[in-house]
């Protein structure tokens, strides 16, 4: 198995497309990491990034390699945390900063979850705009961060990224539910309720409009909670990810359908720490656990 220290070289080099990028991030001397990068390459007989003008690439080999070294890695991350947990690490708190529509979504249920396990950890939820939830993370006010379209920053680290794709979410009775997709097109005979535009969601939303066709929500708002309510009486329609309504779709009052027209638009979530500084136990543990129930929610390969 290869050394941890080197996955963890590799996987940045791989993120940051440049050795001096990620030397600076991993906080570590460049010849270091281009010293171990050769050395893998040699050790596989073959290279693992295209050299370019402009930075590295990964050539096919490297992709194969670095898949396998990411899911190395966070496995490696599970099992410090459930070492951490066998050690007795089970008491302190952990804060983690997210947005709205997460919050409403596919974070009450991990939490809910995690508390059956870990009962007496305490979880701070920090509910933020986009581009504060960088902010708390490199503040210290927050452990982890978790949000869609995070923008990069060599100070934090992602732990995991996970892929959704849009839906069209309705009451179970609604006439378009049932089918294997819908179009937005079909959508727009009805009363929509959308992300007003606070939200990143609603960027994405306004993408998969036809050309020369009006779009005319009769409900805008930066409530996600206010969506699905709103969503389960026909005739209304709401667009979220599936994650944000995974609760209501077990508990039968929403439906979700995939949008033909978003296949090629995929929003990914990304779960981050400070890159400088290790998680604690508490941290650890949660960030497990996100990561779990995200995975099982992702856009499959």
């Amino acid at each position: 198995m290869l050394h941890h220290r080197l996955l963890g070289y590799l996987d940045e080099v791989a993120r940051s497309g440049s050795i001096r990028r990620a030397a600076t991030r991993l906080n570590v001397a460049s010849s270091a990491v281009n010293r171990q990068i050769l050395s893998l390459e040699e050790e596989m007989g073959t290279p693992l990034f295209e050299r370019l003008p402009r930075g590295l690439r990964l050539t096919a080999a490297g992709e194969v390699l670095v898949r396998h070294v990411r899911d190395t890695l966070n496995g490696h991350e599970r099992m410090l945390a459930q070492v951490a947990s066998l050690k007795g690490l089970t008491r302190g708190e952990v804060t983690v900063a997210t947005m709205a529509s997460i919050a409403a979504g596919v974070l009450p249920g991990v939490i809910r979850t995690f508390r059956e396990t870990h009962p007496r950890i305490v979880v701070k939820v920090l509910v933020l705009p986009v581009d504060q939830i960088a902010a708390a993370l490199l503040a210290g006010e927050a452990d982890l961060a978790l949000a869609y379209r995070l923008p990069p920053d060599p100070r934090m680290r992602c732990i995991a990224e996970f892929e959704h794709r849009l839906g069209a979410v309705m009451a179970p009775d609604h006439p378009l539910n049932g089918r294997y997709q819908v179009r937005m097109a079909d959508c727009l005979a009805y009363p929509l309720v959308v992300a007003d535009r606070s939200m990143t969601l609603r960027d994405v939303l306004e993408l998969l409009v036809p050309e020369g066709t009006s779009f005319t929500p009769v409900v805008e708002t930066n409530s996600i909670e206010l969506m699905k309510r709103l969503a389960q009486t026909a005739p209304h329609i709401t667009f979220v990810n599936l994650s944000d309504v995974g609760e209501e779709i077990r508990r039968g009052v929403l439906a979700f359908t995939p949008i033909s027209d978003a296949s090629a638009i995929i929003q990914r979530a990304s779960l981050m720490q400070r890159a400088r500084s290790a998680l604690d136990g508490p941290a650890h543990l949660l960030a497990a656990r996100i990561q779990a129930e995200f995975e099982r929610q992702s856009v499959p390969d």
